[in-house]
């Protein structure tokens, strides 16, 4: 059973429509997550579209890198900075150690590599060791990413300003159904609920395809496109054929170790020799040198990409204070990464075998990835390819933004048109398990490699006792994980049938749309005579039913099995062990996909079906237990709360350094003159008392040691900051109230001399205008000669919130009175009414009485005397 996911394409104009759903899902936010070995990227769904968010330093890209300190974490640029300043504290490139025991040769490999220490975990895992809070901690991988995707989810939230609880995290196709696993645990250490993990050449497939107007009908042989992703840590290749609403990946291929840091790698080589023999410097001894060196031979290489003629490399004060420098061109740089250029080539090749197309059959070839800029690079694709390649998507964003779509398929806050993705099982699966006679096991492949997924299989065994089922990837020679096994899982509850037959017993086998692997339920099939008109046996899959479910299942389809025989021969014989002649039994496969392992009726009977389902235990599975991810779920919650802290404390701490100079600045200004010499002594004391501390003692206090401190600073730089604004603002308020009495001045004089504008006003009114007129002016006088009287070091006299409020009353009083609109004076109407403007099919004598009745009527409403 193949499972082709249908979901929707956010088009621009529909992603304004939301559906009629709660408030509640309305305010979903939509994210997809890019996370990269070097840098991750975010993409969200706006109203407008996929838009690309930007971090707090403006930046698109957020570096991939968590640093450790004495007070708090800092993650993504920040922590980049560090990296030189921090080196055994700063955890960067650990993607590729998700899931792998610490003995594992990747890891060994890697750790050569890297300032900081990986150490063996209580679980033989691997996990980086930091000083964190002055005290030494180790902690896992899943917890570093969910690090990582806490700040993630943190610069999505301040985008989109509101909560980001649901998300669609990348990962490389090649990750085994472990490293997934653990993706999934950071995703909740993290407290996202993550939809998919969707694969980074899916990803891509699905931001190029679904914008695609001009693709062939369901009907008419699919566009074959291929993606080629070569990235800072990563190759992979994927071959996807597009119809008009689907897009189907017929194989990806891949080379987890080669990458953009490889080129970088081999400039860091080169120019450790070249200074070794120039400058007698061992740079590999020297940790911050060597990320020096890496980094700046990074840069190098992106400057190679868009130059083909010799650049220089300098580094200022590199070991013992010395100034290094050297030269590269492009030619001498492909030089050296020529074999790199030629592995290339392979994992293309792969690729299109897998796919089963011809190289004329591909209509464009994309490419995206950091290390596709690279000229030799995308010449090599271009040249295998025989075609020129296309860069419509953006090489570093194409991943985030088909991750974001994804996401909005799965959402239902977003109106979405169907589009069907298809993906692929990177490896094949196989299952075994111990035979009735408990002579050897049996093993099948379940799924083979570049199976669609997501898929589900149902096998059907005949037992009378619990048995074991074990999960297992069948090619461990093409696998890049040094762990072939999956899962173990027992079915229990078992028992042989009143009549002494074996139990019918239906296993669920499934990948779902993250790529995980699980046997997922399995029930035994109950059967009991009944009528033969009545019922037939039927196929019921076991995730229809609950565990309580006991209820009599009635069907009109009979049962049809078209038995195939398996060749064990062609069985991989490294995974699969041999099995010996199993009573006589021979095992079958059914063309629904069932494994049978009992010879099957000849002629079914007519049944009344029910299915149990049976407890399973996962006795072996490398997912966190559900107390370690809970623990390291708290550990977090307490390491973001710690941050918070910290930041308060810092912005407290910072605005008392900013009060400090501002405050000095305007009293050496504009403030002088607002307070008297000796409350200027003063504060300048304090001023300078509180620098001085900043940079001594108050160098590390806590939150509300900076507060009382700002506080003391605002007790006396408030009230001179208060009387230089009203310095300003006071003479415009009394401009204003002076504009208005003498406007309203105006009025009663016109008033007085009978002015036609304004006869209509009742004389009482307007002598209320002329006192509050008159008070008015006799208050603004009365306060503008005690103000005088003041020095501009003394607390004013009066305020200009006073004056508005005093400006507002006038106002109220008087417009009110002086905008009174004239009384409608209509005009007398005219008594010539024609008759023809009445009914003219009547009578005469019935106009006449309309007539008169029409003319009584228009005299009433009117008023008018005729």
């Amino acid at each position: 059973m193949t499972d082709a996911y249908t979901h929707g394409f956010v088009c621009p104009s529909d992603l304004s429509t939301l559906l009629a759903v709660p408030s509640r899902v309305r305010d979903m936010a939509v994210v997809g997550f890019d996370v990269g070995f070097q840098n991750c990227c975010i993409a969200v769904v706006k109203s407008g579209g996929i838009e690309t968010v930007s971090n707090e330093f403006t930046d698109r890209c957020t570096p991939s890198v968590i640093s450790f300190g004495s007070k708090n974490r800092a993650i993504g640029n920040a922590a980049k900075n560090q990296m030189i300043t921090n080196p055994s504290s700063t955890v960067f490139h650990f993607k590729r150690l998700h899931s792998r025991l610490y003995h594992d040769k990747v890891v060994q490999a890697e750790k050569a590599n890297l300032p900081y220490d990986l150490v063996p975990l209580n679980d033989g895992k691997v996990g980086v060791q930091v000083m964190y809070l002055d005290q030494e901690h180790h902690f896992s991988i899943e917890q570093i990413s969910a690090m990582l995707l806490t700040k993630l989810k943190d610069i999505a939230e301040a985008n989109l300003q509101k909560k980001v609880l649901e998300c669609v995290i990348s990962i490389p196709s090649f990750f085994t159904d472990s490293e997934r696993r653990s993706v999934l645990d950071a995703a909740k250490i993290a407290g996202l609920n993550c939809l998919k993990l969707m694969n980074d050449s899916t990803a891509v497939a699905l931001n190029y395809g679904i914008y695609k107007e001009d693709l062939p009908g369901s009907d008419e042989n699919p566009k074959i496109v291929a993606f080629v992703d070569l990235g800072h840590s990563a190759f992979q290749v994927s071959i996807c054929a597009f119809n008009r609403g689907k897009v189907k990946v017929l194989s990806t291929a891949f080379d987890p170790y080669l990458g953009g840091k490889d080129f970088d790698q081999r400039l860091v080589d080169h120019f450790c020799a070249e200074f070794k023999s120039k400058y007698m410097m061992d740079v590999k001894s020297k940790t911050r040198a060597l990320l020096r060196l890496t980094q700046e031979c990074e840069k190098l290489k992106k400057l190679m990409s868009s130059n083909s003629t010799e650049l220089s490399l300098n580094i200022e004060c590199f070991i013992d204070d010395k100034d290094v420098c050297g030269r590269m061109n492009r030619a001498k740089f492909e030089e050296m990464c020529a074999d790199l250029i030629e592995r290339v080539k392979f994992t293309l090749m792969k690729a299109v075998e897998q796919a089963g197309v011809r190289l004329q059959d591909i209509s464009a070839v994309e490419i995206v990835g950091g290390a596709t800029r690279i000229p030799a690079v995308k010449a090599q694709i271009s040249s295998f390819f025989r075609r020129d390649v296309s860069t419509t998507l953006n090489a570093d964003e194409a991943v985030a933004r088909g991750c974001a779509l994804q996401c909005a398929m799965l959402s239902p806050a977003f109106r979405v048109r169907e589009f069907s993705i298809t993906d692929v099982i990177p490896f094949p699966i196989s299952l075994s398990w111990s035979s009735e006679a408990d002579e050897g096991k049996s093993c099948h492949e379940i799924f083979s490699r570049n199976h669609p997924c997501p898929s589900a299989k149902m096998i059907t065994f005949y037992r009378n006792k619990p048995f074991i089922l074990e999960a297992f990837y069948s090619d461990k020679s093409s696998l890049p994980f040094p762990e072939a096994k999956i899962g173990e899982y027992k079915v229990q509850n078992i028992q042989p049938q009143e009549n002494r037959e074996k139990a019918k017993v239906k296993v669920k086998v499934e990948v779902n749309r993250s790529g995980v692997v699980s046997v997922s339920s399995a029930a035994v099939v109950l059967r009991v005579r009944s009528d033969e008109s009545e019922i037939t046996e039927i196929n019921e899959d076991v995730d229809s039913h609950d565990a309580s479910d006991d209820t009599d299942v009635q069907d009109k389809t009979e049962e049809v099995n078209i038995e195939l025989s398996v060749n064990k021969e062609n069985l991989p014989t490294a995974q699969c062990p041999p099995m010996e002649k199993e009573q006589n039994q021979r095992e079958t496969l059914s063309m629904n996909g069932e494994v049978n392992s009992h010879p099957p009726h000849a002629k079914k009977a007519k049944m009344k079906v029910k299915h149990v389902v049976l407890p399973m235990e996962e006795t072996f599975n490398q997912q966190l237990p559900k107390d370690r991810l809970s623990a390291y779920t708290e550990q977090e919650n307490k390491m973001i709360q710690q941050d918070r802290q910290e930041k308060e404390r810092n912005n407290a701490k910072n605005a008392v350094e900013e009060n400090v100079y501002y405050f000095r600045h305007k009293l050496e200004g504009s403030y002088q003159t607002f307070l008297n010499a000796q409350e200027h002594q003063a504060f300048s004391e304090l001023l300078n008392g509180t620098e001085n501390w900043l940079y001594d003692e108050g160098a590390d206090q806590d939150k509300q040691t900076y507060i009382n401190r700002l506080a003391e600073i605002h007790k006396l730089g408030l009230p001179v900051e208060n009387r230089y604004r009203e310095s300003i603002r006071r003479p415009r308020m009394f401009e204003e109230l002076s504009a208005k009495i003498q406007s309203y001045m105006t009025i009663v004089e016109d008033y007085k001399n009978g002015s036609e504008s304004y006869c209509h006003i009742d004389a009482m009114d307007m002598d209320k205008v002329r006192v509050c007129v008159k008070d008015t002016q006799v208050w603004m006088t009365n306060i503008q000669d005690s103000q005088d009287k003041l020095t501009p070091d003394q607390e004013p006299a009066i305020h200009s919130t006073q004056i508005q409020k005093k400006l507002q009353t006038l106002n109220n009083v008087c417009g009110e009175i002086v905008s009174k609109p004239k009384p409608r004076v209509d005009s007398p109407m005219d008594d010539t009414i024609q008759p023809e403007r009445l009914h003219k099919h009547k009578s005469p004598e019935d106009v006449t009485m309309d007539y008169t009745d029409f003319v009584q009527n228009e005299r009433k409403n009117n008023h008018v005397n005729i």
